[in-house]
């Protein structure tokens, strides 16, 4: 699978000037790639005024993920802030080329932020099979929580998208690569580059991990598109031969 990282900055609450920016990242985007990973609430930034910003499943980013998904032939993913009976969530969506959507909402929410005061909680994990792939969502402050991440699926690729700041990033590459080792899967963080509204710095850091802790991209700073072509065979082979998942505790979360 080819993997495309979308690592930018974000412009403070103003979705029509991120999708303007995206658009013209998606539309440089190399033939045959497979998915697109954007980050974390990728039309705003993080923000805790989700009333200002939030959209409907019928609105008009969804639309717009729809048409780029189609017109380049591969699915694109990412988080926003999406309203439904009256509750906010962070909402990641996978819209597949096809047009059809499967969505995760964040599980554990930035308490340090206030986030858990702003929006509604998940209840559900998500794995997602497309392309005969099994891929497993999350969003940000989910990376400290490996219980939830626990591959009991058999998954290949855990992804996480975020809006991680430079004065935890050690945290976020240590911890990226530790889900990837435990887990035996390809995993994906996508971050976002600059300053918000609040002066956070976000130095980026998107990258990808191969099952044994291996950089498939190193940590990037700088704004851009990053590539990765993920090998399942290989996978595969290293899962059978190691056989460490057949190993594994079994847990309940709740």
């Amino acid at each position: 699978m080819k993997t495309a990282l979308i690592q930018i900055p974000l412009v403070w609450e103003d979705p029509k000037s991120n999708r303007s920016c995206i658009e013209e990242k998606i539309n440089s985007i190399e033939e045959g790639t497979d998915l697109i990973v954007l980050p974390e609430m990728f039309t705003t930034g993080f923000t805790m005024q989700p009333e200002r910003v939030a959209e409907t499943m019928q609105g008009e980013t969804i639309g717009w993920m729809q048409s780029l998904a189609k017109a380049k032939n591969c699915a694109i993913t990412g988080s926003l802030v999406i309203i439904e009976d009256k509750k906010y969530y962070n909402r990641l969506l996978f819209v597949f080329p096809s047009g059809e959507i499967q969505y995760y909402n964040k599980r554990h929410l930035f308490t340090l932020a206030g986030e858990d005061k702003s929006y509604t909680k998940g209840t559900r994990k998500l794995i997602i099979e497309y392309r005969g792939w099994k891929i497993c969502p999350l969003i940000c402050y989910d990376l400290r929580f490996p219980v939830f991440a626990r591959n009991a699926e058999e998954y290949d690729i855990l992804l996480y998208v975020a809006n991680w700041p430079t004065i935890r990033i050690q945290a976020w590459d240590t911890l990226l690569k530790a889900r990837a080792v435990e887990n035996m899967s390809y995993t994906i963080g996508v971050n976002r580059v600059g300053t918000d509204e609040k002066e956070y710095d976000y130095s980026g850091h998107s990258q990808v991990v191969d099952f044994l802790g291996n950089y498939t991209i190193a940590p990037q700073e700088a704004a851009g598109i990053f590539y990765a072509q993920l090998d399942k065979e290989t996978l595969e082979k290293t899962r059978t031969k190691l056989g460490f998942l057949n190993d594994q505790d079994v847990f309940e979360w709740k």
